[in-house]
């Protein structure tokens, strides 16, 4: 199965920024969504952000303001920029490739193996 790769995860405190990168096949046919997803302990996964092929995006009301999320076609590459972070953002990241601009996982068929991301108070 066609696989994403995460990197950029990481231990900061309050306030603090990090920069996800999700390098994804070039031949993943007919999905031209990208998004982030996270989940935390104990919690079911959540859609954080998406961007169309167009760039057209969405967000999560919890994140709107903080995150920005962007993509290089050519490098087949997208991003997560997380600034002001805060305790509740720490979860393991998971990009994924979909066929909708939606926060809903189940448009998404391939999916990366996720990227920690801890913040500390």
């Amino acid at each position: 199965q066609v696989q994403l790769k995460e990197s950029g995860g990481g231990s900061v405190q309050a306030g603090g920024s990090l920069n996800l990168s999700c390098v994804y096949p070039a031949e993943i046919y007919g999905s031209t969504y990208r998004g982030w997803f996270r989940r935390s302990p104990g919690k079911a996964r959540e859609g954080v952000s998406v961007i169309g092929f167009g760039g057209s995006l969405l967000y999560a009301d919890s994140v709107k303001g903080r995150f920005t999320i962007s993509r290089d076609n050519s490098k087949n590459t997208i991003y997560l920029l997380m600034n002001s972070l805060k305790p509740e953002d720490t979860a393991m990241y998971y990009c994924a490739a979909g066929r909708a601009l939606s926060l809903d996982e189940q448009w998404y068929q391939n999916w990366g193996q996720g990227t920690q991301v801890t913040v500390s108070s």
